[in-house]
């Protein structure tokens, strides 16, 4: 028969054996000592100064004094003298020091593994419940990379469902983003958590925005609503080609240019002004009290519209002359240079035309 059995290492009482309470009473106190292990200390190396009885220490690598030999043993403090119990794998001890549950590994003490799939709830510093599985009550929460970007995914099961961030008060819901009841990005707001507003949707397939904080049309001008770059102007639309359907400006606020026939303005809201200095050009044809310039023809640099009405003015390059126009059409104007005295100087008239180009 053995003297002592193969896991705890306890000695057994013999057949014929003598003082049998010896043996018993050392066996017991093996056991007292490894049975709801609980150490003081943790990879102790320096022995201390005046133990209390049943003091136990986890030693290190390196213990010293009367530890000397005795690396990774538990060291235990009985009848004013250490003895030591050498640790068998999955032994487990209380941490005195730092409160915590510590398993052996065969070469060192470490935390119990923790079984983290298929968990029914997590709650940090708070509780959680069957919706609210993970719960974390802190002042902050960190998610950071490791070593690369960091994504933080919400996925949803179906386009109707929601997948969004909910931002409360006091356990009430004031604002929400993400795809809610579609697949399409919405931030709502709510003064209650009852009465919600889409305050900006983005559709998925085009990009462009809606909601209650962007205009709903151009004329929309509703206060702290939002600009939406085809209702409004900006620096990359203020000068531009001019457009129109069905009398909306759909182009750019003013439209400026220049032909061999003069130069022009077109307004968003659709009218058209021309300019020109013509040729230079003397009077001398007597025509009753005054003199004339040989007839002539301003083609406009731009046409008008069609059954606009144009209106013509000009100066004949000196206060002594006046130009005289026939009615306008929609591309031009017949005119003549007009003096109170025959002057052949050749002087440049000028003439301005305004109309509507749509």
């Amino acid at each position: 028969m053995p003297q002592n059995s193969p896991r705890l290492n306890l000695p057994y009482l013999q057949p014929s054996q003598a003082q049998k309470h010896v043996t018993h009473n050392e066996a017991l106190r093996q056991l007292d000592i490894i049975t709801q292990l609980c150490v003081a200390k943790i990879n102790a190396t320096i022995p201390p100064v005046a133990p209390d009885q049943g003091e136990v220490h986890a030693l290190g690598n390196t213990p010293t004094g009367d530890w000397a030999g005795h690396a990774g043993s538990l060291a235990v403090w009985l009848d004013n003298a250490w003895h030591f119990v050498p640790p068998r794998i999955g032994w487990r001890a209380w941490d005195e020091s730092e409160e915590k549950l510590l398993v052996w590994d065969g070469n060192s003490w470490m935390p119990p593994p923790v079984a983290t799939e298929n968990l029914d709830g997590v709650g940090i510093a708070t509780g959680y419940d069957s919706t609210n599985r993970l719960s974390v009550r802190s002042p902050a929460t960190l998610l950071s990379h490791d070593g690369g970007g960091h994504q933080v995914k919400i996925n949803k099961a179906d386009a109707s469902d929601t997948a969004s961030l909910l931002f409360q008060s006091n356990w009430t819901g004031h604002a929400e983003m993400g795809l809610t009841g579609n697949t399409g990005f919405t931030i709502k707001v709510s003064p209650d958590g009852g009465t919600w507003t889409n305050a900006l949707s983005i559709d998925p397939a085009s990009g462009t925005a809606s909601g209650a904080a962007v205009q709903t049309s151009a004329d929309d001008t509703t206060p702290g609503r939002l600009m939406r770059a085809d209702y409004g102007y900006g620096p990359g639309n203020l000068l531009g080609t001019v457009s129109e359907n069905i009398g909306i400006p759909t182009g750019a606020v003013l439209e400026r240019g220049a032909t061999p026939n003069g130069d022009y303005i077109r307004f968003a809201d659709g009218t058209q002004i021309c300019t020109v200095t013509l040729p230079a050009i003397g009077c001398t044809t007597s025509e009753g009290a005054l003199f004339a310039s040989d007839a002539a023809v301003w083609d406009f640099p731009m046409a008008f519209a069609t059954g606009s009405t144009v209106a013509v003015s000009g100066g004949g390059g000196a206060s002594a002359r006046f130009i005289g126009f026939e009615a306008p059409t929609e591309t031009q104007v017949a005119f003549k240079v007009l003096s109170t005295t025959s002057d052949a100087t050749p002087l440049p008239p000028t003439a301005v035309a305004i109309g509507r180009w749509f």
